[in-house]
């Protein structure tokens, strides 16, 4: 029965590959897809599979483990994640600007990472109207990124970070609530509650 299962998983498996590359991704060896998972390297919304000389980018590492429900969508930019990383259940990632994740990094379930922000033009005008601007979005390399966090565009997340909203995050370092100061002592990534405050 197990080895069975077993067959039938890697059967899910190896199509949800399959569909990932008639959709231009780029896969590394070894890359785990959970169920779900919506790939798109152009504008979103309709168009799922990769439109004719659409110049979007997706490339997932080495034994990337992506998780049910994630949607990563190019925009006719780039999504680049090193090799094994973790993008949990739900996790939302937009490449307008370029997004690029450093290997070994971890991205708790329900994250947010943008690289672009809209125009706010003068009155009378109409935001929607607008272009996008386009602000690249790194992560480093072995990296920790909380659940819920939200990362806009134009974030640089330094080597060995758990989760910042600060606008460069200094290496090996914890931040809380988007402080401006790393808290000072811990050099080892660890669980912070979203409650927790931090007061300068």
């Amino acid at each position: 029965m197990r080895t069975c299962l077993n067959q039938i998983y890697k059967l899910k498996l190896a199509w949800r590959r399959c569909l990932a590359g008639k959709k231009g991704v780029e896969l590394g060896r070894d890359v785990r897809l959970g169920p779900g998972v919506d790939f798109n390297l152009g504008g979103g919304y309709r168009n799922t599979l990769k439109p004719a000389g659409n110049k979007g980018q997706i490339r997932i590492g080495d034994q990337g483990w992506i998780e049910k429900g994630a949607v990563l969508w190019a925009f006719n930019g780039s999504i680049k994640t090193g090799n094994n990383v973790f993008l949990g259940p739900y996790v939302t990632m937009y490449g307008h600007g370029g997004v690029e994740i450093g290997d070994q990094t971890l991205v708790s379930m329900h994250t947010t990472i943008l690289s672009s922000n809209h125009t706010v033009p003068e009155r009378g005008k109409e935001i929607r109207a607008q272009p996008d601007i386009l602000l690249p979005t790194k992560i480093g390399r072995d990296c920790w990124i909380g659940a819920n966090a939200v990362i806009l565009g134009g974030v640089t997340i330094g080597p060995g970070c758990d989760s910042s909203r600060n606008d460069r995050a200094a290496l090996f370092s914890v931040y809380f609530n988007g402080s401006t100061r790393p808290y000072a002592g811990i050099t080892t990534l660890v669980s912070l509650l979203s409650s927790v405050s931090y007061s300068d």
